[in-house]
């Protein structure tokens, strides 16, 4: 595999249907714990992986693309700054607040909360999530690693046995 092609690989995110059952549970439990209306979990791109919590009242695509521009502007200002990058930002308003946080350096965790809790409580439950999540995502790709080096092995056996065969028959009929 060419160096482009695992680059590739290692940069895109792909979810399966039990990832993202593991990924819900993670984001359920601390809606649970944090007191938060609503969790998104959204990649660097802008687009939304998955959510829990109450159903927001704004389009989700439109809130995803914003968060990804916003960790963008931010990154930006913390390389001015000296920064490799911040891991976390916070938006207050009037009457809801968004946590944003980096998880894995490739998605960000989109917490939506009002004042029936507080920001100190969202912060300490989004430590403990976020470590959670890059934990699955770790695991998600050692996997897959897994998977790959598999199949290509098991292909490789194929191809072997197909040889042999080919083998076994041209001797068959070119000894007749």
């Amino acid at each position: 595999m060419s160096t482009h092609d695992q680059e590739l690989r290692d940069t895109r995110l792909i979810f399966y249907r039990n990832d993202l059952g593991r990924i819900d549970r993670v984001l359920a439990e601390f809606l649970r714990l944090s007191g938060s209306s609503s969790v998104l979990l959204v990649d660097k791109e802008g687009h939304l992986i998955t959510r829990a919590g109450k159903q927001p009242s704004f389009d989700l695509d439109t809130i995803s693309a914003l968060v990804a521009g916003s960790f963008s502007a931010t990154r930006e200002m913390a390389r001015l700054l000296g920064q490799q990058e911040f891991s976390a930002l916070y938006h207050q308003g009037e009457r809801d607040n968004i946590q944003l946080s980096l998880v894995g350096n490739r998605t960000i965790l989109t917490v939506i909360f009002d004042d029936s809790t507080t920001l100190g409580m969202v912060r300490v439950y989004v430590t403990e999530a976020v470590r959670k999540l890059e934990e699955l995502f770790v695991e998600m790709n050692a996997s897959r690693s897994t998977n790959v080096a598999e199949a290509s092995a098991e292909l490789a056996g194929l191809e072997q046995l197909k040889s042999s065969a080919r083998d076994t028959l041209d001797a068959l009929f070119d000894g007749n």
